[in-house]
C-alpha cells in the first residue's frame, strides 16, 4: 500500500531558528523553512521536518543516526563545531563518548532542541 509513498520522518523543538542554525550550519545539512517548520534534506533523498511546539519535550530516543565512514573524524569535527557526546550511565564510552563495544560504533549528541542524534560508524 505504501511502497511508493515519500514517507518521512518528524520530530518537534522550541525554536525553529536556533534549529534551523544547527541542523544547517554545524551539521551542514540542506534545510528548508516549511510550513513555520524547517525540512531537512538528507542524502540520498530522506526528508525530516521539524516543527515548532511551545510545550515541547525533547524526543528520550535517538530520533535521527548520521551513518559516517570514520566516527573519530565526525565525532572530532563535531567537537571542533561545539557540539558535547553524551555519556550514559551502565555504557563503557571512550574518552571522545564513542561506544566501541556493544553494537554499532556510535556516539551520541543532542541538537539545540534536547533531541538525541548520533553518529554510527559503517562497517
Amino acid at each position: 500500500m505504501f511502497k511508493d509513498s515519500k514517507a518521512f520522518s518528524t520530530f518537534s523543538a522550541d525554536d525553529i531558528p536556533r534549529a534551523k542554525q544547527f541542523y544547517g550550519e554545524t551539521l551542514g545539512l540542506d534545510v528548508a523553512d516549511e510550513m513555520d517548520g524547517l525540512a531537512l534534506h538528507l542524502a540520498g533523498g530522506g526528508e525530516v521536518f521539524v516543527y515548532p511546539k511551545d510545550d515541547h519535550a525533547p524526543a528520550s530516543f535517538t530520533v535521527l543516526n548520521f551513518p559516517v565512514e570514520d566516527i573519530d573524524e565526525a565525532v572530532d569535527k563535531l567537537t571542533e563545531a561545539g557540539v558535547e557526546f553524551e555519556r550514559y550511565e551502565g555504557m563503557e564510552l571512550d574518552e571522545k563518548g564513542i561506544n566501541r563495544g556493544e553494537g554499532p560504533t556510535i556516539a551520541w549528541f543532542k541538537d539545540p532542541a534536547g533531541n538525541i542524534l548520533s553518529v554510527l560508524e559503517l562497517e
